[in-house]
Parts: structure tokens; sequence; C-alpha cells
């Protein structure tokens, strides 16, 4: 090893050998309640991205960290390896999907290990393995006994290009494109099959209060999709055509009420299309939901406003959704923006009948809607009987009043399509019979499994014949299989329950031990999952829990979303040809250095820009450190020359003092950054620690031997769940063999906690910065001396008086204190600084505390300035820099 580098091959290959063999990340069976670090697992595209590299290293460099703080530790890996891609690469390649995926889990398995994550592989899940999914197909049937499961016929979004349904939620951007291909999305009516997720609609709302651990942004994101809205439906009477249900928040404003709309495939408007061309004309080529301004045709009938009694006209309109509420609602444009601006563009009343609440006995008035709608709650008027009511009275008298109306609530959420025409899924095990119709297939015939792929146009299981072809279970008739297989996200919606026992053969996970391990401690992964994997995750362990299976109702108790790795600030995709390869990182500079430079770069929360310098500084880093651990380790590592009893023993003491202040300032600030993901902040304090000691070493002339040993084991534990490999090495050159593996290694402990540390640490850093001021705003190039003044105990006792005291008066309360009143005058000018800088007043060290810390780093200062420094209480020192210096600040004299 030197400064320039060291062989990363042979220490990387050379330790993962060496945790493979002791077994280090094996989990016990036996473990009561280990903690559970999980990545999401990858699908199975051939190479490891940067994306994927920074999610695992970051679980990690975590699950590294609890093992070394004595914690059993779960970190398993897996492969969510059902899906279209590889189903379209097979047919690219006149192949199956089974060997492309499992080419590609060999070649990233590869990758990540010579990446030395430390997963525990025994517990290795696939989830294309007849092993898996036989427990995707079990748990459908008993969803199906609970009555979570229905078949039945609905307009679906189509894929043309996958030739698949696909979920609302797989449908993106305002031009509605297929999340997988881009192709834009069709509409289309299929039998399907649903899982009833919006039984649990109002729980899975509910308990998002209670996900402490996750992002504010994903949480929000799930209440949204959710879209629970309280209100009441009410029937408005179409002509021809008779009452028509419309679900609306604000029945206070029913008075306003001056349209009706149908969504462009509501039942009404697909009659009316049939024998009108202008409304055909509009829902076929015209109606734009997406659009930025709300569009629609007059059909000539009219609507029967049931408040009123009056005659409203009817449109067909494109901005009502047949799967929001109704398909159908009452316009109201004095009192909704929307209304507002298509009662503008199809020249329709516009009537305010909610004024703003006015104080006192005033009576309100409506307000002007001409330019725009009134949006909020307030005071019924034109409101005939209910004028003066408040628009929440007005809800509960109007939906008790109108017989058709009555009190609903409704969700955006959808219970989840589960049915995909491809092969590369979990079959659905449901067999059709003529006379039996839908069939379960036995339990005891389970896994159904996937026959051999044909490639061929369509649903290569339509052409399965011989699989396809069956007697039905209950007649013994000819029936046929289900050929629709299951959206992956079923897979990926329990598979965190098949790590606890994943060769368990007779049930999907060991219920006992998935008690005692759930839920996951910290989940890592991409937040583009937070309305999909997420959400079904909640709801498939909420069901599983009510078939008593589980005692959790929650899978996940801390969520991290890793930020994107950028390239010249964008988003790093083979798309944009600006992708960097993690192999090639890891060939010219080291697993090491790639995971150490992707910790240390940002927060795991935030996107940041990857670096080729900064890729090569980190190497360089991992050199110095390799560099001063040899240098160290080869040495005879005594204590120095004794440098006798003067001033100069002292001083060397000091030195090797502060250093030891360093360490434990080191460890107490990273310790409590791993705990939080802070992996950027901890990082940096090993890395800050390895630059002092070299600074230290630079300095004296021979280090004090337990210091500095101390000082590198240190760090090299710090660094230990970033940079695993290196660090290895050099805690076996630095402590011998018999010391054991890093890996099972003790995390450093410190003899100050955090507060203290960062306390030592801003009093040392805000009086170098002192003292370069003075050099440089009074020219001094050569100081003669320097004489650090540390402020006197009676201003610590006003400090602290003034930072508990709750007096309106503080200079009066402080002068009211014999040992502070006897100082006089500079008592009274320091209680008026006090009084003044009152809401910024913070705690101190000690003036004991304060000088030990300045003489131990008094070094620093001597080794910048090249002059002599010394520390001194304020009565040692001349008046001027003794009424000066205050607590956290001391005064700064420099002889020229």
């Amino acid at each position: 090893m030197s400064e320039e580098g060291y062989d990363h091959t042979a220490v990387e290959r050379r330790w993962q050998e060496a945790w493979a063999e002791a077994d280090a990340y094996r989990t016990p069976d036996d473990a009561e309640d280990p903690t559970y670090v999980l990545g999401m697992f990858p699908y199975p595209s051939g190479k490891l991205h940067m994306g994927h590299v920074r999610n695992y290293t970051i679980t990690d460099a975590y699950a590294r960290y609890r093992r070394m703080q004595g914690e059993d530790v779960l970190h398993p890996m897996g492969w969510d390896s059902f899906g279209l891609p590889a189903e379209n690469a097979a047919k690219e390649r006149d192949s199956n999907p089974r060997d492309w995926t499992m080419d590609c889990i060999d070649t990233m398995r590869g990758q990540m290990e010579s990446m030395g994550f430390g997963y525990d592989w025994d517990r290795e899940v696939t989830t294309c393995e007849p092993e898996y999914y036989q427990w995707n197909q079990w748990l459908f049937e008993q969803f199906y006994d609970e009555d979570l499961v229905e078949r039945r016929a609905a307009e679906v979004n189509w894929c043309p290009d996958c030739e698949t349904v696909l979920a609302d939620e797989q449908v993106e951007g305002e031009d509605e494109h297929c999340w997988r291909c881009g192709t834009i999305v069709e509409q289309r009516e299929l039998d399907q099959w649903t899982l009833g997720i919006t039984e649990y609609a109002d729980e899975l709302l509910s308990a998002i209060d209670d996900l402490e651990g996750w992002p504010d942004s994903v949480r929000e994101m799930q209440r949204n999709w959710i879209g629970r809205q309280e209100g009441s439906r009410v029937e408005f009477s179409v002509e021809d055509h008779g009452p028509v249900e419309a679900f609306t928040t604000r029945l206070d404003t029913i008075h306003g009420a001056t349209f009706f709309a149908l969504a462009p495939d509501h039942p009404i408007s697909e009659e009316l299309a049939a024998e009108d061309d202008d409304v055909a004309h509009f829902v076929e080529e015209v109606a734009d939901p997406d659009g930025d301004e709300p569009n629609g045709v007059e059909t000539g009938l009219t609507a029967t406003n049931p408040a009123t009694g009056e005659e409203v006209p009817v449109f067909v309109a494109d901005f009502v959704l047949s799967d929001v509420g109704t398909g159908a609602l009452m316009g109201v444009p004095g009192h909704d923006e929307r209304d507002h601006a298509f009662a503008e563009r199809m020249g329709v009343d516009i009537v305010p009948v909610v004024a703003p609440e006015l104080e006192g006995d005033e009576d309100p008035e409506a307000p002007d809607v001409s330019e725009g709608a009134y949006t909020e709650d307030g005071v019924l008027v034109n409101s005939g009987a209910y004028d003066g009511l408040s628009s929440a009275a007005a809800r509960e008298e109007l939906t008790a009043d109108i017989d058709s109306a009555e009190f609903h609530t409704q969700y955006r959420l959808r219970d989840w399509l589960i049915s995909r025409q491809r092969y590369w899924g979990t079959p659905i095990p449901v067999i059709h019979c003529d006379d039996c119709g839908p069939v379960l297939v036995p339990e005891e015939d389970l896994p159904v499994e996937l026959p051999e792929f044909i490639n061929t146009t369509g649903n290569p299981l339509d052409a399965a014949t011989e699989w396809k072809h069956i007697s039905c279970p209950e007649c013994g008739a000819d029936a046929v299989r289900e050929t629709d297989t299951m959206d992956t996200f079923v897979d990926s919606s329990w598979y965190f329950l098949r790590y606890v026992s994943p060769d368990l053969a007779d049930a999907p996970f060991d219920v006992e031990r998935a008690n005692d391990w759930m839920p996951v401690d910290q989940y890592v992964g991409g937040l583009e999952h937070a309305v999909m994997h997420l959400l079904y995750a909640r709801f498939v362990t909420k069901a599983i829990a009510d078939m008593d299976l589980l005692e959790h109702r929650e899978p996940f108790t801390n969520l991290l979303g890793q930020g994107m790795v950028q390239l010249d600030g964008e988003k790093m995709s083979k798309s944009k040809g600006n992708t960097v390869s993690p192999q090639r990182i890891v060939d010219d500079y080291g697993a090491d250095t790639a995971r150490l430079f992707m910790m240390q770069a940002a927060r795991p929360d935030t996107a940041f820009d990857w670096s080729e310098e900064g890729v090569k500084s980190t190497h360089r880093f991992l050199g110095r450190l390799a560099e001063t651990v040899r240098s160290f380790a080869g040495s005879d590592a005594v204590v120095g020359t004794d440098p006798g009893d003067g001033a100069e023993a002292d001083a060397a003491d000091a030195t090797a003092a502060y250093v030891r202040s360093e360490v434990d300032a080191a460890v107490a600030i990273a310790t409590e950054n791993f705990d939080d993901l802070g992996f950027d902040l901890a990082t940096r304090e090993a890395q800050q620690l390895v630059g002092t000691l070299r600074s230290y070493r630079e300095y004296v002339d021979a280090v004090h031997a337990p210091t500095f040993r101390r000082g590198l084991e240190t760090a090299i534990k710090l660094l230990a769940p970033v940079a695993p490999h290196l660090t290895e090495e050099l805690y076996a050159e630095l402590t011998g063999e018999d010391a054991g593996l890093l890996v099972d290694a003790e995390w450093p402990t410190a003899a100050v906690d955090i507060d203290e540390a960062e306390k030592r640490r801003q009093l040392v850093e805000n009086t170098r910065e002192d003292v370069r001021t003075i050099v440089d705003v009074a020219g001094i190039d050569e100081p003669e001396r320097i004489d650090v003044v540390v402020a006197p105990e009676w201003k610590h006792r006003a400090l602290s008086i003034a930072i508990d005291s709750d007096a309106p008066n503080l200079v009066g309360e402080l002068m009211q204190n014999p040992d502070i009143q006897r100082h006089g005058s500079a008592a009274a000018d320091y209680a008026k600084d006090l009084q003044a800088e009152r809401e910024a007043l913070r705690p101190t060290l000690s003036p004991d505390a304060e000088r030990e810390a300045l003489e131990a780093a008094a070094w620093l200062v001597e080794r910048e300035f090249e002059a002599p420094v010394r520390v001194l209480p304020a009565e040692e020192a001349n008046d001027d820099a003794a009424s000066k210096a205050e607590p956290g600040r001391p005064a700064i004299d420099i002889a020229e």
C-alpha cells in the first residue's frame, strides 16, 4: 500500500472470501427480535445501475453498523423476477423469459457480491420460482374465501404494445402512457380479477398518521391516492332518463346548481352518442379529460334540481370522470372554479348562494362571482328557507330534507386490478367451467406452474392448449384454466415475510417467527413506489393479519426514499446516454471508493451529482488512510522521546489530549448520525479524524502510541460500515489476527456526549477564526506571542442565570447577585449585553473545561501561525483582554 493507492482488487477479493467462509452475515433462525434492514428488491434487468448501488449501500452500511452495535441483523436480498420486460426480451431473442431472467440474476448477484454487500444469501427469494409463487396463489385463494377477490367486467387501461391491462397507478403523465413502454393507453372492457383493497380504505388512510418513520411526502401521496371525501349523494331527474345520482361535498350550494354534467362514458352519454352526431363527435373526437380547459357539449336535455324544482341544462363534459364519484355531477359555477370556467364557456348562469360570514349582526351579502367562484364555506343566501344557515348546518339540513339525498363517503382509490394478459407472471389459480363457473384450483394442486413458453403474439398462455385445457375439479367436465397472470406487485406485496423462512414448504412464512421479526425496522427504496408497492404491501399485510397469520398491521416501521444519482443535474438513464457503469468504478477504483463517495456526497434521501473527480478524491483519501495505518503498524510505536519535565512535556501531553478529545467527538457525532442514516456527516467525521491524526503525526517528534492507535482503530471502525474491505484489511494490520474480524467488532464508545463534543469543537474553531481575523485586520505578519484569555468564572455564572431566568428585567436580577454585583460597571455592562442577546443565549462549557479544551488545541494555532500560544485565565491576563473575554468566546491578545 502507498499514499497513491492500494490493490483494491486483491483486498476486496480476500475479505469477501473471508466473510463468506466465516458466514459473517447469516441471521440465526433462533434470533428473538433481529433488526430487520431491507432494500426494495430489484427487477433483474441484467446489470446494476447507480440507483441500485446507492440503495443497497445505504442498507448495507446501516446493517453493518447495527451488527457492530451488538444486534442480530436480518439483511436479505431477492429478486422481483416476474414481469413483461423479460417476456419481451425473450420474444426478441427467440428464447424464454426464465433463461433470460436467471442469467440476469446471476450477473447482478455477482455484482452485488463484488460490492461487498453483506446479505444473508441463504434467505434469497426469487419470485418466478414455483416455490415462491405458489404462495401468491395460496394467498389469492385465502383472499377469495374472505370475499376480497372479485371477477367483473370493467373498462380497463390497455397497453396495445405490451398487450396487457395496466392498473391506474401504472398509467402515467397527462397523455396517459404506459409506465413500462411509454405507449399511449387505450380503454377496453374485459373480465378482470380484482382484490378488494377498498375494503381497507378507511384503515389505510387513518393508519397513515401512525407512520411517523415515513417521509411526509409519501404519507401525503398515499392520502391523496386514497382520496377520501365526505359528502352527500343526491338525485337529479334527467328528462326521459329518470333519476341520476350525483355526489357532492358541497350540498349547501345546491340552490346554485345551474347545470348538470355527465361523463363521456356515462350510460346516458353513450345512449345519446348513438343518436346525436354532435354528442358522438364530442365523445369520440373532442373530449380531453387532461385538457387545460373544461369542455362539453349540450345534449338538449334538462334535469330537475331537487332543491329548487328548476330545470337546468344537461351537458356531456370531459372533466366529469366515470371512476370518480358517480360519473355525474351538479354544476355550481358560483362556488367551484372548474364549474365557473365551464359555465362561462357554455353561457350558463352563475348564481352565488354562499356569502362570507360577517362579524356582528350584519346581513351577509352575496359575493361577486362574475370573475371567479367563491369557494369557501360561509352563510347561505339566495337559498330560500335555508338563507342564513352556515354551510355546515345547511349540508346537514338539506341532506335530511331532500328525499333522494343521503350522506356518503367516497374514495379515489379503486379495487386493485391484478389481471395481466401475459405469460411471465403468477398463473391465477382458477379453472373456468361452463357448468360450475370459476372454480379455485384445489390447494393440494398448487402451485399451478407455468407451461413452456410459446413465442406468439398476444398472451402465450392462450396458445398453451395442453396446459390450458383441464377437467373441472368440481364436476369433472371439460374446462379451461384462467390464462391471465397476476400483476407483479402481488409478488412484492408480501416478499418481506418470506425472508423470515424462505425454505418453508407448507406455508408462505413461519407465523411465530414473522411475529417476532416483523415489521421491517428500516426499509429503503425509490419513492416512485409510494402509491403502488407501498400501498399494496400495507393492504396485504392488514388482510393477512385479519386471517390471524400476523400480529402486525403495518409492514415497515421506518422508510427512507433514496435520492437519485444524477450526472450534470439530470437523472442517469440509458435513453439519455448519461449513465456511469458501477462495474467500471469497481474495476478502476474499488468498491469501497464507490460506496464511500456515494455516502459522503449527500444525505441518502437527497439527489446528488456523480463526479469523477469526487471519486478520485475519495480514492486518494483511502490511500492516505492505508498509508497512515501501515506506517504506524510497521513502526516501533513507542510513546516517543521523553520531552522532560518542563513546558515541552506539558505541550506534548496537551497535544495528545486534544487528539483524544477529537477521537471522542468523532465517535459521539458519527454514532448519532449513523443512527439517523446521516452517512454523509458520519463519514465526514471519520475523514476529519484521519486528517487530525496525520496532522498530529507531522507536528510531534513521536506520537503518543496508545492515543494514536486508538485514533486509528476508531477511524477504521467509523468507516467500516461504508468501506468494509479496506477497513477490514487495516484492522487486521493494526490489531493482528487474534482480534478477529472487524465485521464482528464492537462499535467504539465515547467519553463525552455529543453536546459537549460539539461545544468543544465550536469553541476551538471560533477561537482559531478570531485569531485569523485579528492577524488579517491588523496586518500582523509574524506574531511574537498569542494569548488566549478565558472568561472569568463570574461571567459563566451570569450566563447560566440568564439562560434559566424568565424575569422581565434580567439586568436587575443579575445585579442582585452579590458575586456578580461586586464586579461593578463591568458586571452591569455584561448584564446589558445578556439582556440584549437573551433569545440567542446558549450554554457553554464550564470555565475549567473551556480552558482545558483551548490548552489541548493550542498546538493547532501554534502550527498555523508559528508563534507560541498561552491560554490564560482572566486573572492572569491584562485588564483589556480580560474585560473582553466571554464564555465560549475567549479574548485574543497578540504581541508583535
